[in-house]
C-alpha cells in the first residue's frame, strides 16, 4: 500500500533552513503503532498526519519516538501541503488536535498559525537547582509549563543575552534527566525582539531546529516584559527560523514562510 508523503522546510523561505517536517494526508487513520514507526523511519523532528473530519482536519505530531500533544511547525508544514499539492480552497485550514482547536490561514506569502496560550509560572527552588545544574549556569529565570495534575509538561529558561543563547552548548543527558518533555531557553534578541533555541532530548529531540509551538509559551512572556503585543522573533539553531507573532488574548498568532522540498511514496 502506497502512501504519498511530502517534506516542507517552515518558517524559511530557504531550503535546508527552519525546520523540515514531512506531512501525510491520510484517508483513514492508521495503526497508531504504525504511524510511529513510519516518524521514526523519517527520522525528523516531527511527522504530521492529517484526516479530513467533516470541515475540519484532524491532526496528529509524531516525533521519533513519541506522540507530542501539540506541534507548529507540522502544523504549518501540513498546511502548506494541503494548500498547495492538494488545492485546497479557501484561505483558512481547521485543525483539531489533542490540544483543542487551530487554524491556519494565507496572509499573502506567509501561513498564519491561530494556536493557544500556555503560560509558564515560576518554579520552586528545588527544580530551579536542578535546571540550573542541568545547565550549567545560572539563569535569569526559571518557569514551567503544567499540566492538568501539575507536573510539568515544558521548562522554559531565561537567559540574559542573546549571546548566551547562541553560544550554549547543551548537557544533552542532563537535560534528558529533567521533568517534562523539553527545555526552552531564551532571551532579548539583538535584530529581533527575543530569541530562543528547544531541546528535547527525553523525545528524541536533540535540539529542534525552530518550534512553533514553545512561542505559545514564549509570547506572552516576552509580550507582558516588553510591553506590547506584535514581536518578532528568531529561533537561532544552526538552520534558524523566523516567527512573527501576536498576542491577541488567549490566542497566539505565529505567522512565517514554509518551502516545499521533496515528495515521495511510502510502500508498506
Amino acid at each position: 500500500m502506497p502512501l504519498e508523503f511530502h517534506q516542507v522546510d517552515a518558517f524559511t523561505e530557504q531550503p535546508f533552513a527552519g525546520n523540515p517536517a514531512m506531512v501525510y494526508r491520510l484517508e483513514a487513520w492508521l495503526d497508531e503503532a504504525l504511524m510511529q514507526r513510519i516518524a521514526a523511519e523519517h527520522n525528523l523532528a516531527e511527522t504530521a498526519f492529517v484526516v479530513r473530519e467533516g470541515e475540519r482536519w484532524h491532526i496528529r505530531w509524531f516525533t521519533p519516538t513519541s506522540e507530542v500533544p501539540l506541534c507548529g511547525h507540522a502544523t504549518l508544514a501540513a498546511a502548506c501541503v494541503l494548500f498547495d499539492l492538494y488545492q485546497e480552497p479557501g484561505q483558512a485550514l481547521e485543525f483539531v488536535c489533542r490540544s483543542g482547536a487551530l487554524r491556519v490561514t494565507r496572509q499573502g506569502r506567509l501561513l498564519e498559525l491561530d494556536f493557544p496560550v500556555r503560560r509558564a509560572v515560576p518554579v520552586e527552588q528545588a527544580l530551579w537547582t536542578a535546571v540550573e545544574q542541568a545547565l550549567g549556569r545560572a539563569p535569569r529565570q526559571v518557569l514551567a509549563l503544567r499540566n492538568g495534575d501539575g507536573s510539568v509538561q515544558e521548562l522554559m529558561v531565561v537567559l540574559d543575552s542573546e549571546a548566551e543563547v547562541r553560544g550554549f552548548a547543551p548537557n544533552l543527558p542532563a537535560l534528558a534527566e529533567l521533568p517534562g518533555l523539553g527545555v526552552l531557553i531564551s532571551a532579548p534578541g539583538e535584530r529581533h525582539d527575543f530569541v530562543s533555541r528547544y531541546f528535547a532530548p527525553s523525545i528524541g529531540i536533540d535540539e529542534d531546529p525552530v518550534t512553533g509551538s514553545t512561542h505559545c509559551i514564549l509570547v506572552p512572556y516576552w509580550a507582558e516584559r516588553l510591553g506590547r503585543g506584535a514581536l518578532s522573533a528568531w529561533q537561532c539553531s544552526a538552520r534558524g527560523g523566523e516567527l512573527l507573532c501576536r498576542l491577541e488574548g488567549e490566542r497566539v498568532k505565529i505567522a512565517g514562510h514554509a518551502r516545499h522540498i521533496a515528495s515521495g511514496r511510502l510502500f508498506l
